[in-house]
């Protein structure tokens, strides 16, 4: 009997607007029984943030962080997304349990830079056996990507969900990583989808201006998995949960370059 294929799904804020969101999830679930999912809810965050009187702000694709910021992103990531998703999951057929890198240090982190980024942190461990003892249970994680703070134990950092996705996959030495965006892939100036980019041609891509922000931080987390052995990693849309070949698969290097 083949071992099921171990994925880590990571859900971008947009992306979980999409009708077929519950339905496309649960299918991929019940297929494999080894599946992860990091959500991300940028936009609702900086909703909220204008809301209550303040101004987003972001540094290489990646939310600068106050400590007021924190409290905003517990409520709006670990709070309402969290859990609507958790909610819609369930009623699609899978069995989801919402939970915070914050939960039994699931995600510990150092911080990025606090002059530049605020109190955004690096994954830099993952305590990957609360994710295996409810695989073990037969639930589904579902990740808000704050993490536990490795140098000031008992503060929080908050972590870019696909740095979070990227490092989890790496811990659990995960099959593939699937970075979901609003988009069919990565696309090229043309606003064409690139079937496939060797980290040195993303890099281009970002050095160029083309890919931007978040689609940047994309590429960066993606370099970092296929680093640490995650052995395939796509950037897609919703649909390319059930459909293998759909969206840019990220390699190290150029299929045959010496």
């Amino acid at each position: 009997m083949t071992e099921p294929m171990t994925r880590v799904v990571k859900l971008g804020g947009r992306a979980q607007s999409a009708d077929s969101l519950a339905a496309t999830i649960a299918s991929a679930w019940n297929a494999s029984k080894a599946m992860c999912v990091v959500h991300g809810g940028g936009d609702e965050i900086s909703a909220l943030q204008r809301k209550l009187g303040g101004e987003p702000k972001f540094a290489g694709g990646r939310r600068v962080t106050t400590l007021e910021d924190l409290d905003i992103i517990r409520m709006v990531l670990s709070g309402v997304v969290n859990k609507r998703l958790v909610s819609q999951f369930n009623a699609a057929g899978a069995p989801a349990v919402g939970i915070s890198g914050e939960d039994a240090s699931l995600i510990a982190a150092k911080p990025l830079g606090i002059s530049e980024f605020g109190y955004v942190g690096m994954p830099v461990s993952i305590n990957t056996s609360l994710i295996e003892t409810l695989w073990l249970a037969g639930l589904l994680p579902v990740v808000s990507p704050l993490a536990t703070n490795a140098e000031t134990p008992g503060t929080a950092l908050n972590v870019n969900g696909d740095d979070a996705a990227a490092a989890i996959a790496v811990a659990l030495g995960a099959d593939e990583l699937l970075l979901i965006a609003d988009v069919e892939g990565v696309l090229d100036s043309s606003g064409e989808v690139i079937d496939q980019l060797d980290v040195d041609e993303a890099r281009a891509l970002i050095a160029s201006g083309i890919a931007v922000g978040g689609m940047a931080a994309k590429l960066e987390a993606a370099h970092a998995a296929l680093a640490g052995g995650v052995r395939a990693v796509r950037i897609a849309d919703i649909d390319a949960l059930g459909e293998s070949g759909r969206g840019t698969f990220i390699t190290l290097a150029t299929v045959g370059a010496k």
